[in-house]
């Protein structure tokens, strides 16, 4: 079971003296990353503090509680590469839902005690720089505050809940929950339930809705390419004859690609026969999880010939081997819906999410599926919603918005974090994300990001990029305080620099014509751009440790207060050019 927050009065701010306690790190954010970071700091002999919105750890982890939520990467991968915690905890399955993601936070909490360094309850809404101190001050609504040296935005790539603006919803007298904020145990058996949108959180939701509710109605603008899971259970003595390789599997995944030690073909689609290439597919498939996408062969995002080969194997009708989609819908509509006979986007330019029965669930009688693009939303009644082209509205007891994020900034943007020169960064970015290595930002010194736009965050697993990132900011940290140095902060050069070396990876790939999350384009006037770094954690993590030495790129001022110095800029868009002929590492 999670643990029970300490009251406040024990935890280290005191606002009852109106002091703002001093301390070497501020971190913003209590999931993954901001335990990482604490717990490797506090190693460094660091004094470091967290201030944390919810009221335990966990991140997204604590705030996504809908039916069904559960991970999609795969056990031992999905967890921190500490040893005292992946020695004493033991997953029950191969990917572990949401209550038990909080058990093990819970038990990193007890294994590392971190929570004497936690205010909890604590959403931050102020982060200044001063500098004639050089310190971010750092407050919360509140009244919590502390002073750092150095900041750690641990704040989370999927936080900020999306709500579009519904026309006549505020008419609508049932009950309407974002994924995002779900009550736990909320039971809608016998109930007619809408859920709007079709993405990951909406497949896990409506395999689990489906097999409760009288009536489920899944209102979508394009289906998801759902992928086999592959579920199944693990015995603790399973994993403890593993444990004793866990640690090269950790170095491994770090060494890869995308955090999953698999390799992909070296070969392109059209160069191997149809049985061979066949045969590949349907062994990959069976593997479950991502392996399908992970061990592909090396154009299926390069080449559109190539992509829609493997859109038509993920959908065909064909009984003797492992069934797809059409295989598995009796409902020739249905089936139609959720796989086109021509694909909607190219496949893997978008999240695919994990399913185990979803498609079974949803040629249930009691389910429906409406296409937005044909039938809209006309408005929300009383009662339900009025779909175009329909002479009554649908009835709905409740509504379920699996409607998104504002990924990757949205969290950034919401917290008051303004550069040294008083500016918001909601402004610093109006006109695109600015970033250096994805982690560091002009104007604003001593300021670090984790799980970040501009690195391989969305097509990495979790906890193989933070750690990457971590390393990197805490190696980061303890050599400045080493070397005397009062602030680091990048120049304007190099972040152009990385963001054209970044865009320059991209637009070799078929990413660029899909919109998603993954560029922004899910939210309404908001820019879209490329915001991952496509070329593998592996090649990130060596280009980020080569500006280490010299502070390459970056503007450094001395603790004595001399003039600052500005390094030379680095070959960022030459190294990024030379990324194209790594292009084979890019996954879904």
């Amino acid at each position: 079971m999670t643990a029970i927050p300490i009251p406040n009065e024990t935890l280290n701010s005191d606002t009852s003296t109106g002091t703002v306690p001093d301390y070497d790190v501020i971190i913003i954010g209590a999931g993954f990353s901001g335990i990482a970071n604490l717990h490797r700091l506090r190693e460094d002999g660091l004094k470091c503090h967290v201030f944390e919105a919810g009221s335990d750890f966990g991140g997204v982890w604590y705030w996504n509680r809908y039916p069904g939520a559960r991970v999609d990467s795969e056990t031992p991968f999905y967890q921190l590469s500490i040893p005292s915690v992946y020695t004493t905890f033991n997953f029950s399955s191969r990917f572990a839902d949401h209550k038990e993601m909080r058990q093990y936070m819970a038990h990193v909490d007890k294994t590392l005690n971190l929570r004497k360094d936690v205010d909890f309850n604590s959403r931050v809404n102020s982060c200044t720089w001063d500098e004639g101190s050089g310190m971010w001050t750092v407050r919360t609504e509140n009244g919590k505050s502390g002073r750092g040296r150095w900041l750690v935005l641990a704040s989370g790539l999927l936080h900020r809940t999306h709500t579009p603006t519904f026309p006549g919803i505020e008419r609508y007298k049932g009950v309407v929950h974002h994924s995002g904020a779900w009550p736990e145990d909320l039971s809608v058996k016998g109930k007619k339930v809408a859920i709007i949108g079709a993405g990951a959180t909406s497949v896990q939701i409506v395999q689990e809705l489906g097999k409760e509710a009288e009536q489920l109605t899944m209102l979508m603008r394009r289906p998801s390419y759902c992928l086999p899971m592959g579920q199944r259970q693990f015995t603790k003595e399973e994993q403890d004859a593993w444990r004793g390789y866990y640690p090269m599997m950790f170095e491994a995944g770090r060494n890869s690609a995308v955090g999953f030690p698999t390799k992909r073909m070296g070969k392109s689609v059209q160069e191997v026969e149809e049985e061979e290439r066949e045969k590949h597919w349907e062994e990959t498939w069976k593997q479950g999880g991502f392996h399908f996408m992970l061990q592909n062969y090396n154009n299926v995002l390069l080449d559109p010939e190539a992509n829609e080969l493997v859109y038509n194997f993920w959908k065909k009708y064909d009984p003797p081997v492992v069934q797809k989609v059409h295989a598995r819908m009796t409902d020739p509509r249905k089936a139609e819906l959720m796989a086109p006979s021509t694909a909607p986007y190219y496949f893997g330019t978008k999240r695919s999410p994990l399913e185990m029965d979803y498609y079974e669930i949803l040629d249930q009688p009691n389910v429906d599926i409406v296409d937005l693009t044909a039938s809209p939303m006309s408005t929300f009644t009383e009662s339900g919603i009025q779909m175009k082209g329909e002479d009554s509205p649908r009835e709905f007891d409740y509504v379920v918005l699996a409607t998104g994020f504002d990924s990757f900034t949205g969290s950034l943007t919401s917290m008051g974090l303004k550069n040294k020169d008083g500016v918001d960064i909601k402004e610093v970015w109006g006109d695109g994300v600015k970033t250096y290595l994805g982690m560091m930002m002009h104007g604003f010194p001593n300021a670090f990001m984790v799980y970040s736009p501009q690195a391989p965050t969305a097509l990495s697993n979790g906890p193989t990029i933070l750690e990457a990132q971590t390393t990197f900011i805490c190696d980061t940290i303890v050599a400045l305080r080493n070397q005397g140095l009062k602030s680091l902060e990048p120049t304007v050069a190099a972040e152009e620099e990385w963001k054209t070396a970044m865009n320059a990876m991209n637009e070799y790939t078929l990413y660029k014509y899909t919109d998603s999350w993954w560029n922004g384009s899910n939210i309404p006037g908001k820019k879209r751009e490329n915001m991952t770094f496509i070329g593998g954690i592996d090649n990130y993590e060596m280009q980020c440790r080569s500006k280490m030495a010299g502070w390459i790129g970056f503007d450094v001022v001395p603790a004595s207060g001399a003039a600052k110095v500005k390094m030379e800029e680095g070959s960022s868009a030459k190294e990024g050019r030379a990324e194209v002929h790594h292009i084979e590492s890019i996954v879904a």
